[in-house]
């Protein structure tokens, strides 16, 4: 498995095409990923943060769990993480 760093830095110049099938390969993963996003996000910035966003989105009610910690960890985060909560209830509601 390459590590989350290096398909991220795949997002250097990538396409829409691209972006997408970075994002599927990071979801198809898995739940073992999560922590390394949760990570990630915290740290990137532009394309990237948005990949790994939709990816803690796509992955569901198991990146929940990670976020709240983060956000508790880092106050400056908070904000992110609870939106990426609400996403993920929201979606999973409907």
């Amino acid at each position: 498995m390459q590590s989350v760093n290096k398909i991220l830095s795949e997002l250097e110049n990538a396409d829409n095409t691209t972006k997408n099938k970075i994002e599927n390969e990071l979801v198809s993963i898995g739940v073992s990923v999560v922590p390394e996003l949760v990570n990630q996000l915290q740290i990137v910035r532009g394309i990237k943060r948005g990949v790994v966003a939709m990816t803690l989105i796509r992955l569901g009610d198991v990146s929940v769990e990670y976020l709240k910690k983060a956000a508790h960890d880092n106050k400056d985060f908070e904000w992110v993480a609870q939106y990426l909560i609400r996403e993920i209830e929201g979606s999973e509601a409907a």
